[in-house]
């Protein structure tokens, strides 16, 4: 058995599930008038309403205790001291230095980083303002009208959903656009109706030696060399990366490379100069907005103890339906179009850091930790998987988002649109009992033999938990505020799984075993030493490979 099943605040926790296992929500909202005021907590404008979970207030002191026995608040305290959490890569958490809006030094061995953090967004606002005004033109003289992020993983998929949420403060006349997929199609749709005169590109890559990556940058580089000639690079290129040799080898002027740290993980790096995408589009001030409303979130983190906690509260409740519940899946909803890239953003975050199967201590678990997260925008995602969440088999905890208001004016849409979010939770919450759906169909004059036969189909458990979250407009301060939420949540659950959320060694083994593959592919060398099914399906391609040729 685990230190952590085998602890006391654990088995206790077993022992409460046992008894509220069975309670249905609606009866609990019967029995107290004041339960959202109960489990409802704010922060800066953000609203948390977990009211409809299968929680008793000793649920929540229980999950509190077990927090507590798991030293969360320590290690919190750690990561915010710039202590090397991140134990097997003997690293620093540090990402939080990055969006630091206070005067507080930010130390990592000794050194207090935020003069460097500071340079480093200084850099990046001299830069973005340059090209907004027109100021840093293309080799022919024009402005940038385009912006192409060349990234993977998390030096993409924060960019894109954070641009794609802040859509309605981009200018027209400045477009994002992304590469990150090595298939050669999304390079060639992205650059297909791409002006090179007009066209800035960001390489991501910390180390410049991602291969998806650099593949594409250097297809790139061709497309534009081939249209502008080699000198095009210099006005045209532009690296985050900490690698000046390859920076330079590659053709960029390395005084537009802009750097970040080792403390900085690629899926928490959105904060850092991987954010270049991010004011370039929407302007520096705005992507600083942003920062100013992860660090609000991040006091409240520091500071908030943990029954009055947001992200330690989501965290826990997360635990509750994982380990005790045996619900292994959770969808996040956002009731928002700006939003809709944040559940993919999220399945990165969550997933590749509580992805593990072994302890701190390299044992083996005997919990569940890390759910598969999935979801997509309200109201589309109600007519896509829903069902299964109303009356499917599957068991799922769900994130509601909610925005109270949108940058458009057509308010009817908006009404429409928080109605169904308020009806949803409600509906998964309440249930329909047989006696209702039978009372329902003949009320409408429905013929007993026909009520008979669609009862049961008419009839919907209910007890499906979800945690409403309540934002009051997808700004730049709270898409900052909304990531750095999740971002503690996950981190949080990592403490009390007691593993490493900042490592992600199992994305190593297949990049390593592709790189093996590629000369088999290619003919440079033969198909031989490898499985049945390895071989068979070279083989395969090969031969398909050669007809289509």
């Amino acid at each position: 058995m685990s230190a952590l099943t085998d602890n006391p605040a654990w088995t206790t926790l077993q022992a409460h599930y046992e008894d509220v296992k069975s309670l249905h929500m609606r009866d609990l909202f019967k029995q107290d008038t004041d339960r959202f005021e109960k489990f409802s907590v704010r922060s800066s404008g953000i609203l948390l309403d977990y009211s409809k979970n299968r929680i008793t207030e000793q649920t929540m002191t229980l999950l509190s205790d077990l927090a507590r026995s798991c030293h969360v608040e320590q290690v919190r305290d750690k990561m915010f001291a710039g202590e090397h959490i991140n134990s097997t890569e003997d690293r620093a958490v540090f990402h939080v230095a990055l969006r630091n809006r206070s005067e507080r030094p930010m130390m990592v061995d000794g050194v207090d980083v935020m003069p460097e953090v500071r340079a480093v967004l200084n850099k990046v606002r001299r830069f973005s303002e340059d090209v907004r005004k027109g100021h840093w033109r293309g080799v022919t003289g024009r402005p940038i009208k385009t912006v192409v992020n060349i990234g993977i993983g998390g030096s993409d998929l924060g960019v894109i959903m954070a641009l794609q949420s802040l859509r309605s403060y981009q200018r027209d006349d400045l477009s994002p656009r992304f590469i990150s997929n090595v298939d050669s199609s999304h390079l060639m749709e992205t650059l297909r109706d791409l002006d090179p005169e007009t066209t800035l590109f960001i390489v991501a890559s910390k180390t410049f030696t991602t291969q998806e990556t650099m593949l594409n940058a250097r297809s790139a580089r061709s497309w534009l060399v081939k249209r502008l000639g080699g000198e095009a690079v210099r006005k045209h290129f532009v690296a985050v990366s900490t690698n000046e040799e390859k920076v330079r080898d590659f053709g960029i002027d390395t005084d537009y490379m802009f750097p970040f740290w080792d403390w900085v993980g690629g899926r928490y790096s959105v904060w850092s100069a991987i954010g270049l995408a991010i004011a370039l589009v929407i302007g520096f001030d705005k992507f600083e907005e942003m920062l100013e409303g992860a660090h609000a979130m991040d006091e409240h983190f520091r500071t908030s103890p943990v029954e009055h906690n947001m992200p330690i509260i989501m965290a826990l409740l997360g635990v509750w339906y994982a380990n005790f519940f045996g619900w292994s899946t959770h969808a996040v909803l956002p009731y928002d179009q700006y939003l809709t890239r944040f559940p993919q953003y999220l399945q990165q975050l969550d997933m590749e850091s509580n992805g593990k199967r072994v302890d701190l201590q390299g044992r083996p678990v005997d919990y569940t930790t890390g759910p598969v997260i999935f979801g997509h925008a309200g109201t589309n995602a109600q007519h896509s998987f829903f069902q299964l969440l109303h009356q499917g088999s599957w068991n799922v905890s769900m994130d509601f988002i909610g925005v109270a208001n949108n940058h458009h004016p057509l308010r009817e849409h908006q009404t429409i649109l928080l109605s169904n979010f308020l009806a949803q939770t409600k509906a998964l919450m309440l249930g329909k009992t047989e006696e209702e759906a039978r009372a329902e169909m003949a009320a409408k004059g429905m013929a007993q033999n026909r009520i008979d036969k669609l009862a049961a189909h008419r009839t919907f458990p209910g007890n499906k938990p979800s945690n409403s979250l309540v934002l009051p407009l997808v700004t730049p301060f709270t898409v900052g505020q909304l990531l750095a939420l999740y971002e503690h949540k996950v981190f949080v659950q990592g403490i009390i799984w007691n593993i490493n959320s900042f490592d992600q060694w199992g994305v190593e083994l297949g990049k390593q075993l592709a790189k093996d593959l590629t000369p088999k592919l290619t003919g440079e060398v033969p198909i031989m030493d490898e499985d049945a099914s390895t071989e068979g399906l070279l083989k395969y391609m090969k031969r398909l490979k050669k007809e289509f040729i």
